[in-house]
């Protein structure tokens, strides 16, 4: 059997607000969704993926972005290793940093951008973050400017969608809303007011993943906030609903590809 190689690590960012990761790894990911904008480098490799435009496909150099809420996955192409490095940015970072030049809450158009600037950018951002003595005024610089190049080219205001059916809104509301709570499927699709069968049919064709997945995402990303706020990985293992610290722990890692433990050491 061929070796599997996973190397994760969540960095210490030297700005309040910015997560920075990076990645090296032959592994997927299944769907799952953020709280912040992403933004990344791809540095080896390829890396195919589903967003909210489809299927799309980042090669070595490219850029790739992703918006808060996004449901995405990620695969290696042929199975073989890549290597990325990303930052997250907490929406009301980006809105207060660049408020005068944007006309909306702007999102970003596009998944994989083939822009040298902009990753030339990202690169100096990402070094001066993580740097062993980070010059804080330097990296806010160096921030508003890659993140003003990526909206000012790349940005638009959300488009109108289509809200999903009324039954699905009223499942994803109550999985938001309490996700750390137990609720079986029959309850989900009662509160809804159709049956399971047309719950899991609907909600898979409008969110892109089942009501038990999308709520395993929910508990993964509560217990993030709640790492992050400093609770201990036991502790926001309980509060997220989670059985135990070590069903955290394996959702965690599945997710976000390092453990509870390593994500809080780095943001707290």
């Amino acid at each position: 059997m061929t070796a599997r190689l996973h190397v994760a690590e969540q960095r210490r960012s030297a700005l309040a607000g910015v997560e920075a990761f990076t990645l090296t790894s032959d592994r997927s990911f299944p769907r799952h969704a953020h709280d912040a904008f992403g933004v990344g480098v791809l540095s080896v490799g390829a890396h195919r993926s589903w967003s909210g435009v489809g299927h799309v496909e980042a090669c070595a150099g490219d850029v790739i972005t992703v918006n808060p809420g996004e449901m995405h996955d990620g695969d290696p192409v042929a199975g073989r290793v890549r290597s990325l490095r990303m930052l997250y940015f907490d929406p009301g970072l980006v809105a207060r940093a660049l408020r005068e030049d944007l006309p909306c809450d702007a999102e970003i158009a596009r998944p994989v951008l083939n822009d040298p600037l902009l990753a030339e950018r990202f690169g100096r951002l990402f070094a001066c973050l993580t740097a062993p003595a980070p010059d804080t005024l330097h990296a806010e610089q160096s921030a508003l400017r890659m993140l003003a190049h990526l909206l000012a080219l790349y940005g638009r205001c959300p488009l109108s969608l289509s809200d999903p059916p009324p039954a699905v809104a009223r499942a994803l509301q109550r999985l938001r809303e309490a996700p750390e709570l137990p609720i079986a499927l029959a309850d989900l699709a009662a509160l809804s007011g159709v049956s399971r069968f047309q719950l899991l049919r609907g909600f898979a064709r409008a969110v892109g993943t089942t009501p038990h997945a999308y709520q395993l995402q929910q508990r993964v990303r509560l217990a993030r906030r709640l790492l992050a706020a400093g609770q201990r990985p036991a502790e926001a293992a309980a509060g997220a609903g989670f059985a135990d610290q070590s069903h955290l722990t394996r959702a965690f890692r599945r997710q976000f590809g390092v453990t509870p433990a390593r994500y809080r050491a780095a943001v707290v």
